[in-house]
């Protein structure tokens, strides 16, 4: 049986949302686990059975980039066979409604929001679909297409995914354009993320705080869409707690009527 979120707390997140004139989402994993993309980092720290520092660090792309790009390749596939979902769409359709006043922040790097139609996206973690050159620098987007085990840039420079890992700084810009939305907010709304990640979780005090270029306006209320209390609910306002893929677009039904 699916869990069930309180109604008179979609009631107040309608209310909330109603009034908002700039909404900020950060997503996480449980966003695209609806859609059958593994959450990858298993209770005993494996991913898909290989050892983070193998797989997901430099130095284990520096040891053996074969086996990284294998892991990667597979990660690739699994994303193709895939769909967006409810969840997903509801979300473009936030987008729709608020326009450039929407930005959607995520921890995910499979590309789905993407697929979904949103446009307005940060991908703060990186992405399946693109290539770094460790030479020239150049990002291109490479698709779903699985690559060569050792795949060369046209300057001869080696390839990586453009993904974020472990002991790595998040791309500047990225991050700062981030930091701008959850300052700006009316709305936070965390979905299918526990928070514990680290520093894409500080977005929800800073959403939370007062703004730092106009000390009046009152911090955003934070609007928690998990399957259950993470560490997200210490700065929830209200919790809907249920699958995003049926919280989401009841959210959006009841925005619209």
């Amino acid at each position: 049986m699916e869990p069930e979120f309180d109604d008179p707390e979609l009631t107040r997140a309608v209310a909330v949302l109603a009034q908002a004139r700039r909404v900020c989402v950060l997503t996480g994993a449980g966003v695209s686990a609806e859609s059958g993309v593994p959450t990858f980092r298993a209770s005993d720290g494996l991913w898909e059975g290989h050892r983070i520092e193998d797989v997901a660090t430099p130095s284990g792309f520096r040891k053996d980039p074969g086996l990284v790009w294998k892991f990667y390749n597979a990660r690739r596939a699994n994303v193709k066979a895939v769909s967006p979902n409810p969840g997903h769409h509801a979300l473009r359709a936030m987008e729709d409604r608020w326009g450039g006043g929407f930005t959607l922040v995520t921890q995910n790097v499979d590309g789905l929001h993407k697929a979904a139609g949103s446009r307005n996206v940060l991908e703060i973690h990186g992405s399946l679909h693109r290539t770094r050159c460790l030479g020239c620098g150049e990002v291109q987007d490479r698709g779903l297409e699985p690559l060569a085990d050792h795949p060369l840039c046209e300057c001869g420079g080696r390839l990586r995914p453009d993904i974020v890992w472990f002991h790595e700084s998040l791309p500047e810009d990225i991050w700062e354009q981030a930091l701008r939305a959850a300052d700006a907010c009316n709305v936070l709304l965390v979905v299918g993320t526990s928070a514990v990640v680290h520093p894409a979780a500080s977005l929800i005090p800073v959403a939370k705080r007062r703004s730092s270029w106009n000390n009046v306006r009152p911090g955003a209320t934070v609007i928690e869409v998990n399957l259950t209390r993470t560490e997200a609910s210490e700065y929830a306002d209200v919790g809907l707690y249920g699958p995003s893929g049926r919280v989401l677009p009841e959210l959006v039904d009841r925005l619209s009527s």
